[in-house]
């Protein structure tokens, strides 16, 4: 997406006015539209939430969101919330502290909305009203009486947008039937509020909204695919929609990524020739119909891929071979099927890799879909390009997968991000000069960047010729066992815990030993003075605390190393050859079969001294 895209999402469950009932969906449903608005993948929105807000704080936020926009900008306001109609007619929105009497004062009334949709300098807004209806408000009386139906898009289409600018109001339903009994919503009138945005959410997150299969969803493809759904769920709810806009907009990307081109059918002379009995002649049908395949105009050649599609399922074998060989032409053909980025730093920004696209202009036509977060893929005139983000260190692999009119492709996508650079001593100060760069320090940096699903045009001409490949730099195994383009750095920190782990678990065990053997001494003292003794004078004379008190430290200290000790060599197994990977391994491990069972038996002894010793 390409231009500026901003959503306000306002969502109110509670009321402090009795008359409001509780709704049960605004909260997870503005939750859920965030996160798919805001998905780059999907709608690539900045999303704004905001919760039970007063109604001062509502106008305040509504009026600062349509504020100084561009003519580029696309805006999305939904609201989740009561809807109220005064006896006038006039639609308010319910904010947390609305009172019925004092709509005015306590409510965001519905033109206050349309004037702030009108001022806007922002080219298109779409409004989502999500709303359960009220009836009209007595005065002096803080009751809901019935009302007939009202059509709630009469709000909005008073005011045409202002300098060619467009807008759309789609709302949940078009009628204010739902109606209170004295204080409390009746149970049996409350449309759940759920069915209406989890369509949206639904059809947006899954890309089923994608209903003609361009890649896009628009307005209307969203709109028909809530309208079906909403129906399902619940027939006696109506979703409408009102539109002052000119072209078509895409509110959000279609993960199915499916293309679909309009076909401009083959001309009647071609059908002919392909419906005769010479068996030439329908031969010469297919050698026109292949020509067309390569046509610049993809309409065209969709048309004749699909009429080729026929022929080779229902002509003879000579003909349909001769179909099925035109066909195999426009296949996906990415130069690389396997990008690998080697080991980059953490944070950096690796230099992006190109994809060129080979074929004919409808081959060359497709939607490239990345699996993995931390992909991103962008079109390009004769490909793509692909980057990776280093925010999170360890092994990277995911799939980015090309899906044309006909045929899919995949291209495998690894990286290995390991800890950032260290700087570099100067040459002579301390060590031996470097005889140059590392591949790692060679590396260029780009930004990084989201991934989103990019739709790959075909560039009118040839697609240019690569270059020979370049040598893969030599291979090297991790501590992990994964191949890495870069030798490890190594380093003595992981080696120098574990050894120090060792030393203090085996202090431990010796220090409980010396404290167990005092310990039995001092009861055995204690046994001898009968009634006269007192255990607590026995240990303190035969020193048994010390060293249990000295065992439960070490055995503690003992395992928190072993703990960085395994962690280290965890995250950053590119700095540790396979011997010092396996030294670490062992040492950690011995120093856990050595401090646990210290840990254990010190804090039972130490236990038994506190409970019993006032009765020894």
């Amino acid at each position: 997406m390409t231009d500026a895209r901003h959503a306000l999402i306002i969502a109110n469950d509670r009321y402090a006015d009795q008359g409001l009932t509780k709704l049960r969906a605004p909260a997870e449903d503005a939750a859920a539209l965030a996160e798919v608005l805001h998905d780059p993948q999907i709608g690539d929105f900045e999303v704004q939430v905001l919760h039970n807000a007063s109604a001062d704080l509502m106008r305040r936020r509504i009026q600062g969101f349509f504020n100084d926009r561009r003519r580029d900008d696309t805006l999305v306001l939904h609201f989740s919330c009561h809807g109220l109609k005064s006896e006038s007619g006039e639609l308010y929105f319910a904010a947390s502290d609305t009172e019925p009497r004092l709509l005015d004062a306590t409510a965001i009334p519905a033109q206050f909305v349309r004037a702030c949709m009108s001022r806007t300098r922002a080219g298109r807004t779409v409004l989502f009203l999500d709303c359960c209806y009220g009836g009209a408000f007595s005065r002096g009386s803080s009751a809901v009486r019935a009302s007939g139906e009202v059509n709630v898009l009469d709000s909005f289409r008073k005011d045409k947008p202002a300098g060619g600018r467009g807008w759309a109001v789609i709302t949940a339903s078009n009628s204010m039937e739902y109606a209170f009994e004295g204080d409390e919503l009746t149970e049996n009138s409350v449309p759940r509020p759920s069915v209406f945005t989890h369509a949206v959410v639904q059809g947006l997150g899954t890309g089923e909204a994608d209903l003609d299969g361009d890649g896009e969803i628009s307005l209307d493809d969203l709109y028909d695919y809530v309208y079906e759904h909403v129906q399902e769920q619940n027939p006696h709810q109506t979703p409408s929609k009102t539109v002052e806009m000119q072209g078509e907009l895409h509110l959000a990307h279609s993960r199915r990524g499916y293309i679909k081109i309009v076909a401009v059918p083959s001309p009647l002379s071609l059908q002919a020739a392909l419906d005769s009995d010479n068996v030439l002649t329908r031969l010469g049908a297919v050698l026109e119909l292949r020509n067309r395949l390569h046509d610049e105009s993809l309409p065209v050649a969709e048309g004749a891929r699909q009429t080729l599609e026929e022929v080779a399922r229902n002509d003879i074998r000579q003909i349909a071979g001769e179909a099925c060989r035109a066909l195999r032409e426009i296949r996906l053909t990415p130069s690389a099927d396997r990008l690998d980025f080697g080991q980059v730093p953490k944070g950096s920004t690796p230099q992006a890799k190109s994809v060129t696209m080979h074929g004919p202009p409808l081959a060359r036509h497709c939607v490239a879909q990345p699996t993995q977060s931390w992909l991103r893929v962008d079109p390009t005139e004769d490909g793509l390009k692909v980057c990776v983000d280093t925010a999170a260190e360890g092994g990277l692999s995911g799939d980015i997968v090309l899906r044309g009119v006909a045929h899919e492709a995949l291209i495998h996508v690894e990286a290995v991000v390991g800890p950032a650079h260290e700087p570099t001593p100067p040459a002579g100060a301390g060590s031996a000069p470097s005889s140059g760069p590392t591949p790692r320090q060679q590396e260029s940096e780009r930004p990084p960047s989201e991934p989103e699903l990019a739709i790959i045009e075909p560039s009118h001409g040839p697609p240019p010729v690569s270059g020979p490949p370049t040598s893969p730099p030599p291979e090297a195994t991790t501590a992990s066992g994964r191949p890495t383009t870069v030798p490890p750095a190594g380093t003595r920190r992981a080696p120098a815990f574990a050894a120090a782990a060792l030393a203090f678990a085996g202090t431990a065990a010796i220090t409980l030993v010396l404290a167990v053997r005092a310990a039995v001494a001092a009861v055995v003292d204690r046994g001898e003075e009968g009634v006269y003794g007192n255990v607590e004078d026995n240990i303190a004379e035969h020193g048994a605390l010390t060293p249990l008190t000295v065992s439960l430290i070490t055995a503690v200290v003992a395992l928190v190393l072993a703990g960085f000790a395994r962690h280290d060599l965890r995250v950053r197994p590119e700095r540790y050859e396979r011997r010092a990977a396996t030294g670490t391994r062992t040492l950690t491990s011995l120093a856990k079969a050595l401090a646990i069972p210290a840990l254990i038996l010190a804090a039972l002894a130490g236990i038994a001294y506190l409970v019993g010793s006032p009765y020894w």
